[in-house]
């Protein structure tokens, strides 16, 4: 079944009310490697629940997730050989650790890369207070729909990346990956099969399962939030990057930083890049 352009744009997508706990709050800082050091207190404000608990702000890419919605035969995509290709995130407030949330996903463009090139699907969702309507994140999603160009879209406009600085980075920091870690990640509720099955991973085009885009996204603002924020939650008001390689769990998660809060990072172990063209807002 082929991508019916208007249908794909207006597809419905049901808005998710979630009960936050502090144990998914928890859940999730553990799933991106918070904890590793049970010497460092600061990353033990996000993950023991006897301390005055705090939320990862990344955390708002799997509050009131919608699940892997594609994988609806209506959509008409090839769920099997899309990739995740960007990701944005916009605080308007610190993220609470527990709470009734209610999250509304929308797709906001696609793109029509042309036959055997592919397609670029952008969607948007807003978290908020399920009581008073307070807005606490918007993320925004570039999904890059590998199988699935030719059907007649628009080939514009596509969003530019934010441009990487001239020179050395001025510091950067290694964190590790488990090699079960995308096994925790699902829990939160991105269940692709893609993370945990190597008969599907096989079928992509990949020699194992890999680790989330989204979980190397956590990792990475994990990093940003130590070296740039002094672990101040609020202080990250915006996060934007380009997922340029999958990260295979296990791995060392090298992120390079500017002060100006342009970022990447690469797998060390395979010195590959993958995120790039990364931007934090800092307050």
């Amino acid at each position: 079944m082929a991508i019916v352009y208007e249908k794909l744009l207006n597809h419905a997508i049901p808005e998710v009310r979630q009960r936050l706990t502090r144990r998914d709050t928890i859940l999730y800082a553990l799933s991106v490697g918070l904890g590793h050091d049970p010497l460092d207190p600061r990353q033990l404000d996000f993950v023991d629940h006897q301390r005055d608990l705090r939320a990862l702000p990344s955390m708002a890419v799997v509050l009131c997730h919608p699940g892997f919605w594609l994988r609806n035969p209506a959509t008409g995509v090839d769920a099997l050989r899309l990739v995740h290709g960007e990701q944005a995130i916009t605080l308007h407030t610190p993220l609470p650790v527990e709470g009734d949330l209610v999250g509304r996903t929308r797709v906001t463009g696609l793109i029509d890369k042309g036959v055997g090139k592919g397609a670029l699907l952008y969607s948007q969702k807003e978290v908020r207070d399920a009581a008073t309507g307070d807005l606490y994140a918007t993320t925004r999603s570039t999904t890059f729909l590998r199988g699935d160009g030719g059907f007649g879209g628009p080939a514009g406009p596509v969003q530019a990346p934010h441009p990487m600085p001239e020179g050395a980075p001025d510091l950067s920091l290694d964190l590790p990956t488990r090699p079960e870690q995308a096994l925790y990640y699902r829990l939160n509720g991105d269940d692709n099969p893609l993370h945990s099955s190597p008969e599907v991973a096989a079928k992509a085009g990949f020699p194992r399962p890999i680790l989330h885009g989204l979980c190397t996204l956590g990792v990475t603002a994990h990093a940003i939030l130590r070296a740039l924020c002094g672990y101040e939650p609020a202080r990250l008001r915006e996060l934007d990057l380009r997922f340029s390689a999958p990260v295979f769990p296990g791995e060392t998660i090298r992120v390079e930083l500017w002060r100006s809060g342009a970022f990447r990072a690469r797998a060390v172990e395979r010195d590959i890049l993958v995120i790039n063209n990364g931007r934090a807002v800092i307050a």
